[in-house]
Parts: C-alpha cells; sequence; structure tokens
C-alpha cells in the first residue's frame, strides 16, 4: 500500500506541476491550439475516483497524532453524490460498533474531512 500511495501522491503532484507551466519571459505566449486532447490526458482533480478518495484519506490519516491505530489498506469507500464516504477501520475500535471512522473527500477539491459514524 505505501508503494501504490506514493506512486499516486507523485503522479499526482507530477500532474499539478505540469499544469502552470508559464512560458518564458523572451517569448511571446501562444494561443492554446484548437484541437481537443482526449479524455485520458487531461488532468484530473484530486477525489475523481474512488482510488484517489482512498489514497488522500490514507495521506490525511497519516498526519494524526494517532495513526498508527487506523488501517487504512480495509477501508471502505462509498459513493455519496459530491462526495466520497471513506470508512476506516480502527484497531481499538475491534470490538465495538461502529468499528471505523469516517472521513469526507470532497470530490471537486480533494479536501478531507472527519466525521462522526452515524
Amino acid at each position: 500500500m505505501n508503494r501504490t500511495l506514493t506512486a499516486v501522491l507523485l503522479g499526482a503532484a507530477a500532474a499539478l506541476a505540469s499544469c502552470q507551466q508559464t512560458p518564458p519571459a523572451d517569448q511571446p505566449a501562444q494561443a492554446p491550439a484548437a484541437t481537443a486532447q482526449p479524455e485520458a490526458a487531461q488532468p484530473t482533480a484530486p477525489g475523481k475516483t474512488e482510488a484517489d478518495a482512498r489514497a488522500l484519506v490514507a495521506a490525511y490519516i497519516k498526519t494524526q497524532r494517532n495513526a498508527e491505530l487506523y488501517v487504512p489498506d480495509s477501508a471502505r469507500v462509498n459513493d455519496n453524490g459530491v462526495t466520497w464516504q471513506v470508512l476506516v477501520p480502527r484497531r481499538d475500535w475491534a470490538r465495538r460498533m461502529p468499528n471505523a471512522a469516517r472521513f469526507e473527500v470532497d470530490k471537486a477539491s480533494g479536501t478531507v474531512n472527519s466525521a462522526p459514524v452515524k
């Protein structure tokens, strides 16, 4: 999982870095070509896919002070329209219900928020 997460994050960073290129000062800016690029070549916003949501939540969990309690490899993802709901099991909640923490990932911006489990 760590290699996969690293690969996803590096790919996202490379895609974001290539989006905002400015032309050199000595060359005039050219208008974009009129031909459309294929959909696969266009960079996607963070959080568009289930895999993106898993990766974003795993990265968010690593910033928490109790990160070792979460099991992001066993996360369940639900599509809630404009957000992804990611339920991540916790080791210290093994024999209780609910036994997972809930995170919401905004599909448009990729922001991750923790939310109470209902």
